[in-house]
């Protein structure tokens, strides 16, 4: 085993762990991406399609927190694997449904699958990251957009001309990322007793995080429920419904709709990255602020512009927005220092949750008010940004 340098950042670990969460959030991107082709086939309306996301985003955001706590006191280094085995048996369900009744149930095991996966591997580029948060969680979850991006092209190039059943051809990916995430547990006794060590000399030498009264921490993790919300109802609107937009608007084929959906998805995973390193130098508060309420010029002309200036503008929204996750994250994690894996599933479940509550809300509008008022009316959700102005401001070790 490779000895690594105290307080060093584990590259090849947060590498590797990138691309397990590429993998994961590629299996499970294929569910939204594979939405025109479930529509036709099952004549689904929107608020079946809305009810589809709820599903699989409720099924991954209940257990997080819940896995979170229990690794909080038992780490459980091997549970992403177990995580995997659901997303793998989901995806080949899923593949050869029968009924929209298990389509559900289908969604609802690669939802369980990623609610196991989240918590545990987010400890562990926490412990991976050394002294550069930002940049640990950013390139964890640059894993996970690029894997969310990825999911419409797949779609597009494989889904669509071969039909729903290929979507069983996948459970080779789920298998690749078992054998990453063995590695990587293998890993975790190693790196987990390198942090410790690193917090018992920050402690001797008083650089300990410090502990936030209760009143700080309760306002700061509404605070910051209140931004994911606001934040996953407009991304929302584009994973489950951008393909949509563009076909009923601009009249495009299905995978062009799909490509699209790509490029926008991808600027997520360029603006992750770019928000986590940028967080680690100016501070997440400052990121908070630029990314929860920089789109709001951009998000109002969205709904009035043609196809190509549609194709910049969403571009420009999510590289803006995506770039708040990590420093939602770490500031969180830094508001209970000793939870990180409740941190972890919290958030990431609330992704979920969240996402789930606004696709089944939005399919609502869709239905009843057709696609492009959907969008007019998200246009606003990027106001909600100044609700950051009540984060207590915390002291951040930014490097």
């Amino acid at each position: 085993m490779t000895t690594i340098p105290r307080s060093g950042t584990y590259v090849t670990v947060l590498a590797v762990l990138g691309l397990t969460h590429l993998l994961n959030d590629l299996m499970q991107s294929l569910i939204p991406a594979a939405y025109p082709i479930l529509k036709d086939a099952y004549g689904l309306d929107f608020v079946q399609i809305g009810m589809i996301t709820l599903t699989f985003q409720v099924a991954g955001a209940l257990l997080q927190p819940v896995i979170g706590m229990v690794t909080d006191r038992h780490p459980a280094p091997y549970s992403p694997v177990v995580g995997m085995m659901f997303t793998l048996s989901g995806l080949v369900c899923l593949a050869y449904s029968p009924s929209y009744a298990m389509i559900l149930i289908s969604v609802a095991l690669i939802g369980i699958g990623s609610s196991i996966f989240h918590p545990e591997a987010t400890r562990m580029a926490r412990y991976a990251a050394g002294g550069r948060q930002g940049l640990a969680q950013g390139m964890f979850q640059v894993g996970g957009q690029a894997g969310g991006a990825l999911g419409p092209v797949f779609a597009a190039l494989i889904v669509v001309p071969w039909g729903q059943p290929s979507l069983a051809w996948f459970a080779l990916t789920a298998l690749l990322a078992m054998g990453l995430l063995t590695w990587i547990g293998s890993k975790q006794r190693q790196i987990s007793a390198e942090f410790a060590a690193m917090r018992a000399r920050r402690k001797t030498t008083g650089a300990a995080a410090p502990r936030h009264a209760p009143a700080t921490i309760a306002v700061g993790l509404v605070v910051l429920t209140f931004l994911m919300f606001t934040k996953n109802a407009y991304g929302e609107s584009f994973r489950s419904f951008y393909t949509f937009y563009l076909i009923e608007r601009f009249g495009l084929t299905i995978p062009a709709s799909q490509m699209m959906l790509f490029v926008f998805l991808m600027a997520a995973a360029v603006g992750v990255l770019i928000g986590g390193i940028l967080g680690d130098r100016i501070g997440r508060y400052r990121i908070i602020w630029i990314s929860m309420l920089g789109p709001l010029p951009f998000t109002l002309l969205l709904p009035h512009v043609d196809l190509f200036w549609t194709g910049v503008l969403t571009i420009l929204i999510n590289l803006i927005m995506a770039s708040a996750f990590a420093s939602i994250l770490i500031y969180a994690m830094d508001l209970l220092p000793d939870r990180i894996g409740l941190i972890g599933g919290l958030f990431y479940g609330l992704n979920f949750g969240l996402g789930g509550i606004a696709a089944a809300l939005l399919g609502v509008l869709a239905d009843s008010y057709g696609v492009e008022t959907v969008y007019r009316i998200c246009a606003f959700l990027p106001l909600f940004g100044v609700l950051a102005w009540f984060l207590p401001r915390i002291d951040e070790d930014v490097r």
